[in-house]
């Protein structure tokens, strides 16, 4: 038996059909297109994320030995996705996760004390990056579309429940608790949407998905929609809680970050629900069809991978992104340079939406190899700065994976400054894997998460060496000139 699990990412949609004992038996990938309309602002276009899903599907169920037995959905989270009901056709594009249209509604938000409130019922800060706001801006500047959603003809979502409505033919509007614990509208105690957060937003709670558990039979694909499937739709989470099941992160204290567009260090803390004073967000990792909800810590890093991209593609000083690795090391440190990728404001644990990014410490010296490493050193600064928080006794072990996990001199460099292993599996699409480990759980492919323990495999653990602390208090003093020495 296998399981098709659908990745649906920030710059493109991969598909991975993913064999009984864990390994990835076939792979399809599609790009689909990103839209800059003023600075600050990222959209998408909905249906060029279904016509890219339906791509990366076909090729990877041409490479498959047999039709998978179900399907698993994991997806960028808090991009905020209108469509309409009847002909799952958007009124409008999407207004992504990274946007920042919304910052002035945040802080006014803030300026009337509502925070503290938010705060308590949703583990979550008032920031752009989340749902509700973007939701809001729609209601604001977006009449006509908003019509659809009063009159109750358009719905809202996130890209997951816009997926599984393309998926059935419109059949099942729905989302689940992962998802739906980062739009700001969800209350982490009462486990559904909070009509006192809707009516702060605007949003109205009508044209919002029903919440289903992460596994089980939530929906069944359409053939006439989907590539003659009928299948099961059998698990579904937000990218950085399946990755945290794809790493097998199932006790609590288990550690993984994902290194992607940007970078998501998740806690498992089980059954409890844990609150952090540091920056640290509070969210859903996954809820069983029993109701039981465990819960994650989460240092939410907006710009890492998207660094390395940006290097590529806004300055030319690498023609690929693997090329980093080469090229930093061509140096034995980054010369004294640090780069804070504040490209898109700054994460965890600042939460500074205004933050510009940053280049100190340039000389006559310096090469585009100071730069390159400057930009691979400031990753793993990043993700210092949340485990310095993520409090405990520490990392026992940091689970590493995402793309920027292939670069050996990165995860080195990780290890040395976290002072603990890194481990990084062989299967390093584990946001897919854990969609595909979800809805295996779902249709019966595996019984327990014991089982699905058994299917990682370690590909290389990193130990970590002599510790450079002059460069990471360097780095601090950048993060402070960023902030504009607001902090």
């Amino acid at each position: 038996m296998s399981v098709l699990a659908i990745d649906a990412g920030t710059t493109g949609v991969t598909a991975l059909v993913v064999s009984e004992d864990g390994r990835a038996e076939s792979r399809g990938y599609e790009e689909f297109a990103q839209h800059f309309p003023e600075p600050g602002w990222v959209e998408h276009n909905p249906e060029d994320i279904w016509q890219a899903t339906l791509s990366a599907c076909a090729e990877a169920l041409r490479g498959a030995a047999a039709t998978p037995v179900c399907v698993g959905i994991t997806n960028q989270r808090e991009t905020a996705v209108l469509w309409d009901r009847e002909t799952l056709a958007a009124p409008r594009r999407a207004i992504v996760w990274q946007d920042r249209r919304t910052a002035g509604i945040c802080a006014r938000l803030r300026e009337r004390g509502h925070e503290p409130r938010v705060a308590e019922l949703t583990g979550l800060r008032l920031d752009p990056y989340f749902t509700a706001s973007k939701l809001a801006w729609l209601a604001a500047h977006d009449p006509r579309a908003w019509e659809g959603v009063t009159s109750g003809r358009v719905v809202a979502g996130t890209v997951d429940s816009y997926l599984i409505a393309r998926l059935t033919a419109g059949a099942r509007h729905v989302t689940d608790p992962s998802n739906a614990s980062r739009t700001l509208l969800y209350g982490l105690e009462s486990g559904g949407w909070e009509p006192e957060l809707c009516e702060l937003f605007g949003v109205p709670e009508s044209a919002l998905p029903a919440i289903v558990p992460n596994f089980g039979e939530l929906g069944r694909t359409e053939p006439a929609a989907f590539l003659g499937l009928d299948l099961p739709i059998s698990g579904v989470a937000g990218d950085q809680q399946a990755a945290l099941f794809g790493q097998t992160c199932y006790t609590p204290g288990e550690v993984k970050c994902t290194y992607g567009t940007g970078s998501f260090i998740l806690s498992n803390t089980g059954t409890e629900i844990v609150r952090s004073p540091d920056g640290l967000l509070t969210t859903v990792a996954w809820q069983a069809p029993s109701g039981e909800r465990t819960y994650a810590l989460e240092g939410s890093i907006f710009v890492t991978g998207a660094a390395v991209q940006w290097l590529r593609d806004g300055l030319g000083l690498i023609g690929t992104a693997p090329e980093s690795e080469a090229v930093a090391r061509t140096v034995p440190d980054s010369g004294g340079v640090v780069f804070v990728p504040a490209l898109t404001g700054l994460g965890a644990p600042y939460w500074d939406p205004d933050a510009r990014g940053l280049i100190t410490g340039i000389t006559r010296g310096t090469t585009r190899a100071h730069l390159v490493r400057a930009t691979l050193e400031a990753i793993a600064f990043e993700v210092r700065d949340v485990a310095a928080v993520m409090g405990g006794d520490g990392i026992p072990v940091l689970k590493a994976d995402g793309g920027a996990s292939a670069n050996d001199l990165l995860m080195q460099f990780q290890a040395d400054q976290l002072g603990t292993p890194v481990e990084r599996p062989a299967v390093r699409e584990t946001t897919a894997l854990g969609a595909a480990f979800l809805a295996g759980l779902g249709a019966g492919v595996w019984g327990s998460a014991d089982e699905l323990r058994e299917t990682w495999r370690l590909e290389r653990r990193f130990e970590p060496g002599a510790r450079d602390d002059a460069a990471y208090d360097r780095w601090r003093a950048a993060v402070a000139l960023a902030c504009d020495d607001r902090r």
